[in-house]
């Protein structure tokens, strides 16, 4: 189904495995001596993390970070890192633990440790009520136009995997929810948490999303391969985030909705 995306992946995590040299990553008694601990973010993922008109960062990421951070005991120093450099990062100990939407995946384990589950991610389609279907298939047929925005990988996966649909391009999140509120589009098929924000400015619009996903991702925290104590610490304080119900009311609040597919905290670990 993401044979695209992962064939990508592999490839990516190959170069960085030949062209990283490991180091020994700063243990956990290493970041409670120093008073701080380095979290790797996205340096411009609305709503998960970037700089406000203050210059500060905030966003989903940035407040689970301070969490983590407060239940460790120490200050955090935030290291912006792009995408592809969140693994190499942690390989290279430039950081101490990797947020950003991390998806678990096996060739990424290969080269880095992960804490339990963070966040989902859902693929699937978010139409109104004034569309048919229940599933994802449903929506591959003559007369659905699907909005998707330039540049993400979906609309490859669109074209692969519903190729009777028409596909409209438009070029910001806003944009493709827009086009489905005014009728321009039937649906929206890709990670849907991160556009339930705008269907608020459309309230006369009876949206839905259907309920059987075409795919659901666990991100998680990635931590330096073999960090078991820091992996350990971080583990428990996500359970008692979860427990409370800090991480939903957290993606609640910057995604305007809750996540589709909440991470249920398991104690055992």
């Amino acid at each position: 189904m993401l044979r695209r995306t992962l064939l990508t992946s592999i490839a990516g995590l190959a170069i960085a495995a030949a062209t990283v040299t490991t180091v020994q990553a700063r243990s956990l008694d290493d970041i409670l001596a120093d008073g701080k601990i380095r979290i790797g973010i996205n340096p411009n993922f609305p709503n998960m993390s970037v700089r406000n008109s203050a210059g500060e960062w905030e966003g989903f990421d940035i407040e689970i970070g301070k969490a983590l951070a407060a239940a460790i005991g120490v200050e955090v120093e935030w290291v912006p890192t792009e995408t592809p450099q969140r693994v190499p990062f942690l390989v290279s100990d430039r950081i101490d633990m990797s947020l950003g939407a991390l998806t678990r995946n096996t060739e990424r384990a290969k080269l880095i440790d992960y804490t339990v589950p963070l966040h989902t991610e859902v693929l699937a389609v978010l139409t109104t009520e004034n569309v048919e279907g229940n599933n994802w298939k449903d929506f591959d047929r003559d007369g659905m136009t699907l909005a998707n925005m330039r540049g993400n990988w979906t609309v490859d996966w669109t074209a692969e995997n519903m190729p009777t649909a028409n596909v409209e391009l438009v070029d910001t999140l806003a944009d493709t929810v827009r086009m489905v509120a005014q009728g321009r589009a039937d649906a929206i098929v890709e990670n849907i948490d991160f556009y339930m924000a705008f269907t608020k400015n459309y309230p006369d619009v009876k949206w839905r999303v259907v309920d059987d996903p075409i795919f659901v991702a666990y991100c998680a925290i990635g931590v330096s391969q073999g960090n078991d104590n820091l992996t350990e610490v971080l583990n428990i304080a996500l359970y008692n985030l979860h427990s409370e119900g800090t991480v939903n009311a957290t993606w609640e609040k910057f995604y305007g909705a809750p996540m589709l597919r909440a991470v249920m905290p398991n104690p055992y670990f």
